[in-house]
């Protein structure tokens, strides 16, 4: 990265001996060197995310499965994301992120073979991070979107099936979308999309993409006449918490430095959250019935997914609101909507993750105005960013639904989705992995 001489930089040149502004010259074009500090940072925000999965993740979906399908789904997790982690390094980050590409996806550095450790990768500032840094932590983005979908699966999906869907949707819908949101000559980078930390490319792709799978893989035997609740609200809770702290590297971490946009990050998923925890167990006092742990733990989750995208597009106060709306309108289609339609999203992956995406990436051109104390500076009008929000929703709902559908089915052609009913009465612990969680 080379910066450019200032008018002053170049006047006090011409004063210079040659050999004084060749040196002085030859010193403002040396490579930036990556600041000790936003690197410490960002890889405290990496293992942060890692948090989100194992044990986040795992912890928080195991809880609410029924006890004989504890295990397969903490194991379809970790499963799940070490297998992302490899193929993101063999071409995942190459299709995302470049260096070469078009508008839907990119190409040129297969197996990292342009990176070394003195490669630097670019923020928002002239700062530089590691590009080593920097790959691990998207890295740790494309594991968890992957993972995500799972609780739409959850308790009918084989694991052989899994494992040959995420290495297949990854390719043809995670890469591209990320190309898409978060790197330069991106379709939806170029027209201005805001998305902070992943609402399009990881909540709404993997909410609709959960959805997808859920109406390929058909209903779980005996839903929705047979009583499923959660097996332990404990860990459900413990996973929650472990969400939540691993989210501060998920969306402060996204500001790639430690700087008043990554403080602004973190006070928003701190205030955002506590606000559609209490929203959604307000709701159900309102509805006739107590407020739950597990509603504060959907609340919890509803206002992280509606904030991340608007994490560093808004005010503290624009993200009260956005978490307000977001459980509102998750809670609406848990309750509600998903009944009338019939189907099977086993924890509410579409319900929460995808929902609440579509809420927090609209949502967030209006909290980014200057009139709510976002920090737009007013320079692109309110329905133009609307229309821009609106329109990368659009794209990443078209582009996961049919890239899931198609990677569905070839799985589906190929040795099949679903686990046996009698495996499926026994649980998927002793039937795909021969443990149980409890003996």
């Amino acid at each position: 990265m080379f910066r450019t001489l200032s008018r002053t930089a170049a006047l006090g040149l011409a004063l210079l001996t040659p050999a004084a502004a060749f040196a002085q010259e030859a010193a403002e074009a040396a490579v930036a060197v990556p600041n000790p500090g936003n690197n410490a940072w960002m890889m405290t925000a990496t293992v942060l995310v890692m948090l989100m999965i194992l044990p986040g993740l795992a912890l928080f979906y195991g809880g609410l499965t029924r006890s004989k399908n504890m295990l397969s789904t903490m194991t379809q997790i970790g499963a799940t994301a070490s297998l992302a982690m490899l193929v993101w390094v063999m071409w995942g980050y190459s299709t995302a992120f470049g260096p070469e590409g078009n508008a839907f996806f990119s190409w040129g550095n297969l197996f990292l073979s342009q990176t070394d450790a003195a490669s630097t990768a670019a923020t928002f500032t002239d700062e530089v991070i590691s590009e080593f840094v920097f790959i691990s932590f998207q890295m740790t983005f494309a594991a968890i979107t992957a993972a995500l979908i799972l609780g739409a699966t959850a308790e009918r999906m084989k694991f052989n099936a899994v494992m040959l869907f995420v290495p297949l949707w990854l390719t043809i819908v995670y890469f591209p979308i990320a190309h898409m949101v978060w790197a330069g000559g991106g379709l939806l980078f170029e027209d201005g999309a805001l998305d902070f930390a992943g609402g399009t490319v990881v909540h709404i792709n993997a909410g609709v993409s959960g959805l997808v799978l859920a109406y390929l893989l058909g209903k779980r035997r005996g839903y929705p006449a047979e009583p499923m609740p959660p097996h332990s609200m404990t860990l459900t809770m413990v996973g929650t918490g472990l969400l939540w702290v691993g989210w501060f590297g998920f969306n402060a971490g996204s500001a790639l430095e430690a700087d008043a946009s990554a403080g602004l990050a973190m006070i928003n998923t701190f205030v955002a959250t506590a606000a559609g925890a209490l929203t959604w167990m307000v709701i159900e006092r309102a509805a006739g019935h107590k407020g739950s742990a597990l509603g504060f733990c959907s609340g919890v989750i509803a206002g992280l997914v509606a904030v991340t995208p608007a994490a560093g597009n808004s005010g503290p106060f624009g993200a009260i609101l956005l978490g307000i709306l977001s459980a509102a309108i998750c809670y609406f289609f848990v309750a509600k909507v998903k009944a009338k339609l019939g189907y099977d999203d086993s924890l509410d992956a579409f319900g929460i993750h995808g929902i609440g995406g579509i809420v927090g990436a609209i949502g967030t051109a209006v909290v980014y105005q200057p009139f709510l104390a976002g920090p737009g500076d007013g320079s692109v009008a309110l329905g133009a960013q609307l229309w821009v929000q609106i329109f990368s929703v659009l794209v990443t709902i078209v582009w996961a639904g049919i890239g899931t559908l198609v990677v569905g089915m070839i799985v589906k052609a190929l040795i099949g989705l679903r686990v046996t009913e009698e495996a499926e009465v026994d649980g998927l612990d002793i039937s795909e992995h021969g443990e149980r969680a409890y003996n």
